[in-house]
């Protein structure tokens, strides 16, 4: 089981966490939400879980709980700015489908 992360990913997360001046890492999981049933939750964290499984990777590390886990094995977290827009996009072999709007996704 494992996360990845793009250079893009892991330079932004580390400006992130450098800006806000502590954290662990981030976490990484899944909510029910959104109109395809699931959706990505990304949060700083300070301190690990007993449950938490904590991949490190480019000098970042990503903590996600066992029950988002089974959705986000094998998913590649990049970067990415398009036009105006930037941010997060989740490369995940798991889904099945997503909504229109790219926010929410079925596995």
């Amino acid at each position: 089981m494992a996360i990845h992360l793009t250079d893009n990913a892991a330079n932004r997360i580390k400006s992130f966490l450098d800006n806000r001046g502590k954290g662990f890492g981030l976490r990484l999981g899944v909510r029910t939400s959104g109109c395809s049933g699931m959706a990505y939750v990304l949060e700083f964290v300070d301190e690990t879980q007993d449950d938490d499984e904590v991949f490190s990777e480019k000098g970042v590390n990503i903590v996600v709980d066992a029950k988002s886990l089974v959705y986000i094995d094998g998913t590649e977290l990049d970067f990415v700015k398009e036009g105006l827009n930037e941010g997060f996009k989740f490369n995940n072999p798991n889904v099945k489908d997503e909504c229109g709007c790219g926010e929410s996704f079925t596995i």
